[in-house]
């Protein structure tokens, strides 16, 4: 017996991915081609963007991803961004805000200023700007799903990732309150936390001898994440199966804050 179903079906939806040159965004956005989403692929890189849409491609059919270099730092450059997403693709459906920063490690009476800027304008600011940016082509089809990755690390404090964690929680707040705003327009506005990932960006926590034995012997599931562990919820988050989902904050973190 075969099963079909059409609740994950993201077919011609346009799906807008910041971050998404390798890593949680890059398999986040081969998740959302799988099932059918014309997708966006933006990181600061171009080459980046046009290896990780050809791999897409590959996968799913020609012209399923397309590349777009842009630094979210910049408002200009998100503007920009979202206007050659329409003008190549169309309205936007879908957005995973998924890029982020962390310029310092360590205690936050030793941030410089300069740094704590970087990490609250990069993880907040622009998660902010981008989704006021691509509402109005999901209150024109009375709907549309945004997503935006924070982290695990928004439950605690930390010694060494303070500022991060703070935006990170900031997100979790902005996602509430984007729910809140646009619910009635038919958007839907999820916060993913992804756990300790083994991606590049995460590099400094898990390419050690300790972390990896923490997760092996403190993770329920046993295991450090990968970033494949976040097709299903970008897909999830994105389709009809979650038409009731929002405002929440989802942990993929392999059990480790079940408790929170």
């Amino acid at each position: 017996m075969s099963v079909t179903t059409q609740i994950f079906d993201l077919t011609d939806r346009v799906a807008l991915l910041t971050g998404a040159s390798k890593g949680m965004g890059l398999a986040m956005a081969e998740g959302l081609a799988e099932h059918g989403a014309k997708v966006v692929i933006s990181s600061r890189k171009l080459d980046q963007c046009e290896a990780a849409a050809v791999q897409v491609n590959a996968k799913c059919g020609a012209e399923r991803a397309i590349a777009v270099a842009c630094n979210i730092g910049y408002k200009e450059q998100l503007e920009s961004l979202v206007e050659t997403t329409r003008n190549r693709l169309g309205p936007i459906d879908i957005l995973v805000s998924n890029a982020g920063v962390n310029p310092f490690y360590g205690r936050m009476s030793e941030i410089p200023d300069s740094a704590f800027d970087k990490t609250m304008n990069s993880n907040v600011r622009s998660n902010h700007w981008l989704a006021h940016m691509v509402a109005p082509d999901m209150v024109a089809k009375g709907r549309g799903s945004m997503m935006i990755t924070a982290s695990t690390g928004a439950f605690s404090g930390s010694l060494t990732l303070g500022t991060y964690n703070i935006s990170k929680l900031a997100d979790i707040a902005l996602v509430r309150n984007l729910a809140l705003e646009y619910g009635p327009d038919g958007i839907r506005v999820n916060a993913i936390c992804p756990g300790l990932i083994k991606t590049d960006f995460a590099r400094a926590l898990w390419d050690n001898p300790e972390a990896k034995r923490n997760a092996e012997t403190n993770t329920p599931l046993r295991r450090l994440g990968e970033s494949e562990d976040l097709k299903g919820i970008a897909v999830y988050l994105a389709a009809d199966a979650s038409s009731y989902v929002t405002g929440q904050a989802i942990a993929v973190c392999g059990g480790t804050h079940m408790w929170r």
